[in-house]
């Protein structure tokens, strides 16, 4: 089990690590999010298990582990869309920036445009490229076109794909390749300039050239946003992560094994378990 003990901002931020303190270097300061006692369970069915841990501001942390040990629940839980899953029932805490996103009084809506999702497989909408990305700074109250016009180049740009898309904007965004249609659904997110991307195996349906292209693009993000990744590609987490968590599940139900830097989690892990999937000798 992982708490958080003490941080010393912008420097160093200290984890108690079964019995030991282990101290690591923060990207830029405190965790802007807290997990602690972290449950969830459909339809009474528990699968995944108190998880506490925190994610640093402008890192990249990444969650490995086998299938069903719950990466993409606890994923879910962030921004709650736990709350669109029949059956789903939530325990535990996540504060982001001190405020407990589970709390009645939130603005889920809010809360979804500061940490945006990003799925395994591209989802844009059926409509012109354009239109994809007008329509959530719409239903945010953004109706200037001129304003419209410079966050949307922008963002697009941010994600290499204004001079790719520039002259068939009204084209539709179907029509994009597939890495092409994730970098928008990035784009798509980014537009609304959330404070925490988070993204569950975004390169798993794309081919290797598509892959490293969006791979590149997610390294770009650091220090600018807080990125979660969860990824089964091991080599892809341990090029991109600056912090990485594994989880693991026993009797139906996952649980988080270990989190420390990445470099030190797949070089020197402390758990046998760890070690034993981070080699390649199980999962």
């Amino acid at each position: 089990m992982i708490e958080a003990t003490k941080n010393e901002p912008m420097t160093r931020v200290s984890y108690t690590l079964n019995g030991s303190t282990v101290t690591l270097p923060c990207c830029v300061s405190a965790p802007c999010l807290r997990v602690r006692n972290l449950s969830v369970e459909y339809y009474g069915k528990k699968v995944l298990s108190n998880v506490s841990l925190d994610i640093n501001s402008g890192c990249i942390t990444a969650l490995i582990g086998p299938s069903g040990c719950g990466k993409s629940s606890f994923l879910s839980t962030l921004n709650r869309l736990t709350d669109l899953i029949p059956g789903a029932k939530v325990e535990g805490t996540v504060e982001l920036n001190g405020q407990n996103v589970f709390s009645r009084s939130l603005n889920v809506l809010g809360l979804r445009r500061d940490i945006g999702m990003i799925f395994q497989k591209p989802n844009p909408f059926p409509l012109s490229i354009w239109k994809n990305m007008e329509l959530p700074l719409r239903e945010q109250g953004v109706s200037n076109k001129y304003i419209l016009q410079e966050l949307i180049e922008t963002a697009l740009r941010d994600v290499g794909l204004w001079e790719e898309v520039k002259n068939d904007l009204n084209r539709s965004a179907l029509f994009l390749s597939g890495g092409q249609q994730q970098r928008l659904c990035i784009a798509r997110a980014l537009v609304l300039k959330p404070k925490i991307l988070l993204m569950d195996e975004p390169c798993s349906a794309l081919d290797p050239i598509a892959s490293e292209v969006v791979e590149r693009l997610i390294m770009s993000l650091q220090g600018a946003y807080t990125v979660v990744i969860v990824t089964h590609n091991l080599a892809q987490a341990r090029r991109i992560a600056n912090y990485a968590g594994f989880f693991w599940v026993k009797e139906n139900i996952g649980t988080l094994v270990e989190f420390d830097q990445s470099k030190r989690l797949f070089d020197e892990p402390i758990n046998p378990l760890t070690a034993a999937y981070v080699s390649g000798a199980s999962g």
